[in-house]
């Protein structure tokens, strides 16, 4: 059976807990990646606290730090801060109970240049193998973020890939708004993916709109799900519960989710 998560309202958990217990779905936490939350132990502890003080879904992950997180700059300060981001977020995971933590690979589709690709793998492969050696209890998925083709990704996550705690986060909304099409990052990734995020937007901007409100292609979606990722976890990536219950409604009328 499918695997759908929301992401919970912190101000309105009844509602958020009323929702996922009706359709069976997971939760992905979306409050850990401000850098003044992360930066306030107090605020932090406050936060897990307050969710892990009710019943929550028994399958959760959480959305990493992404503000300027870049582990393979050349600048040494950076590298320093990005990995401490990476590190707190992967924290916060064991601490809430999450199964997997989701990055963006913050790739730079404007420095294609062989140099700068090069560059970018060699450091992305030696960071990340060392995040997932020391964390092997936590899984790591790497999102598409500004990646305007699977390509770079692609090389990486075959370098990753014999980690078992590794996988791809397909974000649908980024790879329309992309140069490539849905099919081809499916077929590319489509081995390494163990989570997406679903939304819908107008195939110009990223919108987060309900599932079933823009013009993504949901069929395309369906029939590549399929084909290339059939197991991999969902999020509905939307920024209320009324929409997130309004996607769910979307993917049990056309037949791809179904509570029962």
């Amino acid at each position: 059976m499918k695997k759908l998560l929301i992401i919970p309202n912190v101000a309105n958990m009844e509602k958020s807990l009323a929702v996922a217990k009706e359709y069976n779905l997971g939760f992905e936490y979306n409050d850990f990646f401000d850098p003044d939350v992360l930066d306030d132990d107090n605020r932090l502890n406050e936060l897990i606290n307050y969710y892990k003080s009710y019943k929550l879904p028994t399958y959760t992950t959480i959305h990493g730090a992404f503000f300027d997180v870049i582990p393979f700059s050349k600048d040494k300060r950076i590298r320093e801060v990005s990995i401490l981001r990476v590190e707190q977020s992967i924290q916060v995971a064991r601490k809430i109970g999450a199964s997997a933590v989701v990055f963006h690979t913050n790739y730079n589709p404007f420095l294609n240049s062989d140099g700068y690709v090069d560059i970018w793998l060699k450091e992305n492969i030696k960071f990340w193998s060392e995040i997932l050696e020391k964390n092997s209890d936590i899984n790591i998925y790497l999102e598409n973020m500004f990646d305007t083709t699977p390509v770079v990704l692609e090389k990486l996550s075959k370098e990753l890939s014999k980690y078992d705690n590794y996988g791809v986060c397909l974000d649908i909304g980024h790879a329309a708004i992309s140069k490539a099409s849905f099919k081809e990052w499916a077929s590319h990734l489509g081995k390494y993916v163990k989570h997406i995020h679903i939304n819908d937007n107008d195939l110009v901007s990223d919108l987060h709109l309900p599932w079933g409100d823009g013009k993504i292609d949901r069929e395309t979606f369906y029939e590549c799900y399929k084909e290339y990722m059939s197991e991999a976890t969902v999020l509905i990536e939307t920024s209320s519960i009324e929409n997130s219950v309004k996607s769910i409604k979307k993917l049990c009328e056309e037949g791809f989710y179904s509570i029962t």
